[in-house]
């Protein structure tokens, strides 16, 4: 299958950072920095192009994150999908775009 030309929506959960470190998940490469999440419905995840991509949440829809890896299979369970975190960043993302 390949690439939409239709930009599309994924409804995702975020995941407990505590959770997702854990040995059965990524085994503590998730840092301060990175948002976890999971498809609402089974076997939905990201995919190949996805990267860069906003995460986006909230009653007044804002930015969160920016879609960074997965695993080689995006529907894994045990590897979800990462974003990193805008709110870390944010001070910077605003200094850079003056």
């Amino acid at each position: 299958r390949g690439l939409s030309p239709t930009l599309r929506e994924l409804e995702v959960t975020v995941m407990d950072a505590r959770m997702c470190n854990n040995s059965r998940f990524w085994a503590g490469g998730i840092t301060a920095t990175m948002i976890c999440f999971q498809g609402k419905h089974r076997g939905s995840a990201p995919a190949k192009g996805d990267s860069g991509g906003p995460l986006v949440c909230g009653k007044r829809p804002a930015v969160a994150g920016v879609m960074s890896f997965s695993s080689q299979n995006a529907t894994n369970p045990f590897k979800p999908p990462v974003a990193i975190s805008t709110v870390k960043y944010k001070k910077w993302i605003k200094k850079t775009l003056r």
